[in-house]
This record gives structure tokens, sequence and C-alpha cells, in this order.
């Protein structure tokens, strides 16, 4: 089951950050390349930035919290005894599941408030509510993984911590 989760997450959300990325990455090139041999920058480029930034980081996060790259806070951790520290890692990941849920439904409402006042980006007139509720969304998706890692045991992270001494460099 994990394994399927987490393909379906490399495949989701991993692939519109990577897109997202890289269509940030492409569109500063035609900008700064317009800008210096043509004196034209892309129109509301900026904006679409912004909104490619959302997706970005909104877009990680779940597989951020999925594979365990995030930040940690290990130092007690060598004091701590191995079914305690199970125990307080079914916690947090609980914290976090009740937390980023509650960002969500918050952003959820943002979203239906920018729906109702008709909010959109100045220059290109985009509507903003799709992005709100698509961070929504993403914030939804990293609950539902914190909840499932209250159950499950999560896979090991790729990155524990800096080097030590005697690793190769």
């Amino acid at each position: 089951m994990l394994t399927v989760l987490d393909r379906a997450l490399r495949w989701s959300t991993g692939l519109m950050a990577a897109m997202a990325l890289f269509s940030i990455m492409l569109l500063t090139l035609v900008d700064v390349t317009g800008r210096k041999f043509f004196s034209h920058s892309v129109p509301g480029g900026l904006e679409v930035t912004e909104i490619l930034m959302v997706i970005v980081i909104f877009g990680a996060l779940p597989l951020v919290s999925w594979r365990g790259e995030h930040v940690v806070f290990d130092s007690l951790d060598a004091f701590i005894p191995s079914g305690l520290r199970r125990i307080q890692q079914r916690v947090v990941h609980l914290f976090c599941a009740i937390a980023f849920a509650w960002m969500a439904r918050l952003m959820l409402l943002r979203a239906d408030r920018f729906l109702d006042y008709g909010d959109i980006t100045v220059h290109l007139q985009l509507p903003m509510a799709p992005v709100a509720w698509m961070m929504a969304l993403f914030l939804f998706v990293t609950a539902l993984v914190h909840l499932v890692f209250v159950f499950f045991r999560p896979p090991e992270p790729a990155f524990h911590g800096a080097a030590q001494p005697g690793d190769a460099a």
C-alpha cells in the first residue's frame, strides 16, 4: 500500500511541482532575454511566476512530508527509548495531520471569499480563487500523508542529518 502511495505522490504532486519549476525557469529565460535584446518583458510574468511558485511550494509539500525530507529536530532521540520514540512520532504525525487539515480548511474559506469578492490578479486579471483551492487541496493531501503515518510506519528518509565524522566527502 505504501508503495502505491509513494508512486501516486511522485506522479501527481511531485510531477506538478517539477513542471511548475521548469516553467518558472523557462519563463525567466524568456523574460530576461526579451528585456535584454528586445526591451520588452513578458506581460504579467511576475504574476505567473507567483502562481507557479505556489504550485512548487505547496505541490512539493505532500511529497516532502511523505519522504521525511523536512527539517527534523532529533537531538534528543538518542536519549529517548525506541518504544517511546515511536509513540512520540505518531503523536507528532497526528498533530501535523490536524494542523495541515486546519490550514486546508482556512484556505478553503479564503478561496470562497476570493470567489465571493471576485478577487483577481492585477495585470492578467486571473481569478485568485482557483489558486487558493489548489493550495487547500495540497494542504489536505499533506494532512492525509501525516494521518497515514499515524497508523503505518513511514518509509526511511533519504537523508538522515549532517555528515558524520569519517563519512566520505
